[in-house]
């Protein structure tokens, strides 16, 4: 069965990534926006946004944390993450850095988006349920390749873990 995904990622530092995974065709994504119409979102303020990703979200069963270098703590993707565990949703996150950008260029790798997230009163980290994976590879083609052979399963894993929840 192929799962309707959300795919959360800093769009300015890492769309280009981003659009790589999407393209897989491995699970179904959400439709790429262009910049033109992120920035009429934008022009729209928080609610806009926030209606924006509601409406991105509606009949997805996973969110899958594209992570770049600077993905960590930004408050648009907290939101996103946050939401979706609220939403009942599979929660996984796949670093990024080391797919080449438009550029021909990788990144640092960045932090875990889901340290400093709490999820229930008791205080434990969203980082203690959720799983990150650096995809294997000595190069960008061999990173990817891991991450088209391996993103069925680990939604499926994403969900599993969050319906034990």
């Amino acid at each position: 069965m192929t799962r309707r995904v959300f795919f959360s990622f800093h769009y300015d530092a890492d769309s280009w990534r981003a659009a790589q995974v999407r393209k897989m065709g491995m699970v179904d994504g959400n439709a790429p926006v262009s910049d033109n119409a992120w920035e009429t979102v934008k022009r729209g303020g928080k609610p806009a946004i926030k209606q924006w990703i509601a409406n991105q979200m509606r009949g997805r069963t996973c969110t899958v944390v594209l992570i770049g270098s600077n993905t960590a703590g930004r408050p648009w993707i907290n939101h996103e993450i946050i939401e979706s565990w609220n939403k009942g949703m599979g929660v996984v996150g796949i670093y990024i850095h080391g797919l080449k950008d438009q550029d021909e260029r990788t990144a640092s790798k960045g932090r875990n988006p889901f340290n400093g997230i709490t999820v229930n009163v008791s205080g434990n980290g969203l980082s203690s349920i959720v799983k990150c994976y650096n995809p294997h590879g000595i190069d960008s083609q061999e990173r990817y390749g891991w991450i088209r052979a391996n993103l069925p399963r680990i939604v499926e894993e994403a969900v599993s873990i969050r319906k034990k929840m």
